[in-house]
């Protein structure tokens, strides 16, 4: 019953972009596409006894059929030293919002935290493989005026393609929404999001819907080179964990007409987010 919740969710979703894609793609003369490959590194406790270093390596291909929208589809590759967390929350390096942090699923060793359904005996044990894809839609509801605000809504769904017994992800569909603000003043930028995740209810890990959100700001240092300083984070994403925050400092540079490189260096201000992490992608758009 649970698997057909999930499935009628997802055709939900799925018809919901495809309201926001089709229209547009038939008025568009020649879509613009961009791919990307990405590289996420993240170590913490998250309020357990046990470090856990994750490795995220998403493949994100987008395709913007009108210069207001895009959609994008996102495969990654995620590995985790051991079986504390559940590494099924992550937002693409390409994406507006940048990449999310490993859930803090904790596996009851911390006052605070949540068990995960592994054994005291299997929790050290590594694992890697295919994680859950994602696709997403975005569309530039309103322009930048001079006191407004670009106004970006967007929508995406999970699906539940990595494998929940080596607690790579949840193994039930997750949808989401959000909104992102834009605005620019002169050089300077700000920049900011807030979302609402449905998470599938899942045997892995006790999960719960929550909000996420990001705000920064930054600066066009030269044609090719923009740094930005952000908070990014999230109420609990499971029962009885903490909220998630860290402090990100971003850089864009585009090296060339067509290829770019996105990075960041992130530091935890939580105990449910990772002590440090650190990302970099490198996209092509032709």
């Amino acid at each position: 019953m649970q698997h057909l919740i999930g499935s009628g969710r997802f055709s939900f979703l799925l018809a919901v972009m495809t309201l926001f894609i089709l229209p547009a793609w038939a008025c568009a003369d020649e879509p613009a596409y961009s791919v990307g490959l990405g590289f996420e590194f993240a170590s913490g406790k998250y309020g357990t006894g046990i470090r856990t270093d994750s490795i995220y390596m998403p493949f994100t291909a987008t395709v913007y059929p009108t210069e207001r929208l895009d959609f994008s589809l996102e495969i990654p590759f995620v590995y985790q030293s051991s079986s504390a967390v559940v590494a099924g929350q992550y937002m693409g390096m390409q994406g507006q919002s940048g990449m999310q942090s490993v859930v803090a699923a904790m596996n009851g060793m911390g006052s605070s935290g949540s068990m995960t359904s592994a054994s005291a005996g299997s929790v050290n044990n590594s694992h890697s493989g295919l994680g859950d894809i994602k696709l997403k839609a975005g569309y530039v509801l309103y322009t930048e005026e001079k006191y407004v605000p670009a106004i970006r809504p967007n929508v995406y769904v999970k699906i539940p393609t990595a494998d929940k017994n080596k607690f790579l992800g949840t193994g039930e569909f997750d949808e989401g929404f959000a909104v992102e603000l834009t605005k620019w003043f002169g050089s300077w930028f700000a920049d900011g999001e807030a979302g609402y995740v449905i998470q599938g209810k899942s045997s892995v890990i006790a999960v719960k819907n929550y909000l996420n959100y990001y705000a920064g700001a930054g600066y066009q240092l030269t044609e090719r080179l923009r740094p930005m300083v952000l908070l990014k984070g999230t109420t609990p994403t499971v029962n009885g964990a903490a909220s998630q925050l860290e402090a990100r400092l971003r850089v864009k540079y585009q090296f060339a007409k067509h290829t770019g490189i996105d990075g960041y260096l992130a530091k935890g201000i939580t105990t449910a987010s990772p002590e440090y992490g650190m990302g970099l992608a490198v996209f092509y758009e032709f």
